[in-house]
């Protein structure tokens, strides 16, 4: 059995993803964007409470509002730290995007693997497979779990809405492609699980998203 819990943090409302295998208790943060100590404290209370074991902290992409509580995670809990090569720019120049915005950052550490539509990670008996979907940004992916329904689209994909294409690296017409032969070819009933915003569907989004509709 599976179990989910998003957290939402930092000054750009940004899904902090949690999941693990509720029998084993692996689990994988995706996202991490836990800025201060407040936040850091929040999720490493839940984290404690029920007892699970951080094996993977995930990146889907690398900007600013995403990154923001990489060091902490992976300080504190030593896990396998997988991004995408192709924002490896935007990770490097962290302090850089952080200035922009005006936000504190504890430097992200180097990745230790980087995501392929290969790759595919165990927790317990969960299954995490990735889909390459840039266009938000140049590398990034979604994460796909067949057998639950589940996608975690990160900036792709949102709630009635698509990622922003205005920033270093985003493409509009890149992005639509990834979403209409990446995301809306997944079954009508799989739940997505944004980077910001609500859950929603992917059938819901086939029929009400007005940027895809």
């Amino acid at each position: 059995m599976f179990k989910i819990k998003v957290f939402t943090f930092n000054l750009f409302a940004e899904n902090t993803i949690l999941i693990w295998d509720d029998e084993t208790k692996e689990a994988a943060i995706v996202d991490p964007g836990n800025s201060s100590v407040e936040e850091d404290e929040l999720l490493a209370e839940f984290i404690s409470t029920e007892k699970l074991k951080i094996k993977y902290l995930i990146n889907t992409h690398c900007h600013i509002d995403h990154i923001l509580g990489c060091n902490f995670v992976k300080e504190k809990y030593k896990p396998v730290y997988f991004a995408p090569e192709k924002d490896l720019p935007l990770l490097k120049h962290a302090s850089d995007q952080a200035k922009m915005f005006d936000v504190t950052l504890n430097e992200p550490p180097e990745p230790d693997e980087f995501i392929t539509e290969k790759t595919e990670l165990n927790l317990g008996k969960l299954k995490l497979n990735f889909l390459f979907t840039p266009g938000h940004t140049p590398g990034e992916y979604c994460i796909y779990l067949e057998d639950e329904k589940i996608c975690i689209s990160g900036d792709v994909l949102f709630n009635e809405s698509i990622g922003r294409t205005d920033l270093w690296g985003g493409d509009y017409n890149t992005l639509i492609s990834s979403i209409k032969n990446k995301l809306l070819v997944l079954p009508h009933d799989v739940k997505i699980y944004p980077g910001h915003g609500e859950s929603s569907t992917i059938g819901y989004e086939q029929q009400n998203n007005p940027f895809i509709a």
